[in-house]
């Protein structure tokens, strides 16, 4: 239990706060239907409370006040959309409050929450209760009805308050009971309190949903497409301004559009979040009060578009080309769609392009499982792309980065953190193969003659043999000197090939027994054996 929370204490906090809400980005963009969606409020808030994770691990103060300082800073810079914008402003109340301080107890943490609020509130120009602004009205208040306490209590209080004021929500917005959910920003501000009190009382408070009936698709879409009722553009950036220029430029955007938000970082900077008919007036609105900078904008119709596409394309599929049966066989039994080919048959791009229309899925992963391959590939990829699709290549250079991929796919998690896993996992696998030479050549290894046996790691000669099991063992040996976990040894189509991967296996087994081995039928021509080591 922390009495105080000093400089070491803040530091944990932002970094269990973008941890936490990096974990629960899915499920908090699930339950976006309020305010108009300018992008998804877990993924703005998520990249928010990253970039202040960033600039609090860059900063070195002493004092829990500067580096809550640091904090708010780095989200005000990285904010992304209104929730983000919201968020980086009650961090940016509470460092006020603190000022600076060495330490913060209960009673500062409380005028903290107060400020922050008051914050929250003042930098959205038309505040709507029933969203996150009524969960931080009631963690303040319940900070200000604990005062006395120690901090453990107070911050319990805050996290309790909190959750119960979501649950609420639905009760002040009717959209939101009509789609059975509670409001997307207020559950990441819970999950953001929910990591203070993780760090005070060293217990996780994790925050149950609330049941809910049956949530109407229709409801959502409808909510999800409308963007703005009035506006069709999100426009977001930084502006270098003085205080007396910052009103004068809200005074000009409010009748302009809605969702106005405006937050500063103290010093002069401020993020600028409004949505608007006319992007250009809203810019030169910037222009005429300081410097903008980091100018984005975005159509509310490419969301819908997205939408429409993703409600007729639904899930995620992995094509790989496959450069014999067996290997075929292996990905088909994951799930996979194999496209034939290989180093000396490689498929053309529109065979690539046809085989992801094939999938019928808003989702793609492409394993390309050849060097030779992965150019193809990638223009196959753009050109989906241009049709709506999502599509992302794993730039696998051998079938066994490949399927050290597939083994990690997860349907179920978030596409993109499943693409940075498969990715992950592919690199983490180095290859090796055994080809024999068709003609006289210099190497790495030097010189080779035609009908030689050669081992490559990693695409490069780096053995010249007479017999394949005998440069296998040489290869297996090399790749596990660096360390290694699982070796996975694949025969290819050549006579011999199957005799020569039982016997690099055996000798796996028997002279490695801490390292797992398995063998396959790959079925590849050309090279009669592909080894992997994870």
């Amino acid at each position: 239990m922390l009495s105080q929370l000093d400089a070491s204490a803040v530091r944990r906090w932002c970094s269990a706060a973008a941890d936490s809400l990096a974990a629960h980005r899915a499920e908090i963009d699930e339950l976006n239907i309020f305010p108009i969606p300018d992008g998804d409020t877990g993924t703005n808030l998520a990249l928010t409370l990253r970039s202040a994770a960033e600039a609090v691990a860059a900063d070195q103060s002493p004092t829990a006040g500067l580096v809550l300082k640091a904090m708010a800073r780095g989200a005000v810079l990285g904010a992304r959309g209104n929730s983000g914008v919201i968020v980086s402003q009650m961090l940016r109340g509470l460092a006020d409050a603190w000022d600076g301080a060495a330490q913060a107890d209960a009673a500062l943490l409380t005028a903290g929450l107060r400020r922050a609020c008051d914050c929250a509130y003042a930098a959205v120009a038309e505040p709507v209760e029933g969203t996150i602004l009524s969960v931080m009205a009631a963690a303040a208040e319940a900070a200000e009805a604990a005062l006395g306490s120690d901090l453990s209590v107070t911050v319990s209080a805050v996290s309790a308050a909190a959750a119960e004021a979501l649950r609420r929500t639905p009760e002040q917005l009717d959209l939101l009971a009509r789609a059975g959910v509670v409001d997307a920003g207020g559950r990441g501000l819970v999950v953001l309190l929910d990591a203070l009190g993780s760090v005070v009382t060293g217990a996780w408070q994790a925050y149950e949903p609330m049941p809910t009936g049956p949530r109407s698709a229709a409801v959502l879409q409808a909510t999800r497409e409308s963007g703005s009722e009035d506006y069709d553009y999100e426009v977001q950036y930084l502006l270098q301004a003085g205080p007396e220029a910052v009103e004068r430029l809200k005074a000009t955007l409010l009748p302009l559009g809605d969702s106005l938000a405006v937050v500063g970082t103290g010093d002069g900077l401020f993020n600028v979040h409004v949505h608007v008919n006319d992007v250009g007036a809203a810019i030169e609105a910037g222009i005429q009060a300081g410097q903008p900078q980091r100018i984005t904008v975005i159509r509310f119709a490419d969301q819908v578009r997205d939408a429409r596409e993703r409600s007729t394309r639904a899930g995620t599929a992995i094509v790989a080309v496959a450069p014999g049966i067996g290997l075929a066989d292996l990905f088909r039994s994951e799930g996979v769609r194999v496209l034939e080919g290989g180093p000396s048959q490689n498929p053309s791009t529109s065979e690539v392009l046809a085989e992801i229309l094939a999938a019928e899925a808003g989702r793609v992963i492409l394993l390309p499982n050849a060097s030779a391959v992965g150019g193809v590939v990638e223009m196959a990829a753009a050109e989906a792309r241009q049709l709506g699709i999502r599509v992302s290549v794993i730039p696998t250079k051998s079938a066994v980065q490949g399927l050290a991929a597939v083994a990690v796919h997860d349907p179920g998690r978030r596409f993109e953190d499943d693409v940075i896993a498969l990715a992950e996992a592919a690199a983490a696998t180095r290859f090796a193969e055994v080809t024999v030479a068709v003609r006289e050549s210099i190497t790495y290894a030097g010189r080779c003659q035609a009908g030689d046996i050669l081992g490559l790691i990693d695409g490069e000669v780096v053995e010249i043999g007479s017999e394949v099991a005998a440069v296998g063992i040489s290869l297996i040996s090399r790749l596990i000197a660096a360390g290694g976990e699982l070796v996975t040894v694949l025969s290819g189509s050549d006579e011999g090939a199957l005799e020569a991967a039982e016997a690099v296996h055996a000798h796996v087994r028997r002279e490695h027994p801490l390292v797992d081995s398995t063998m396959f039928i790959g079925g590849q021509p050309q090279y009669p054996l592909l080894i992997g080591v994870e």
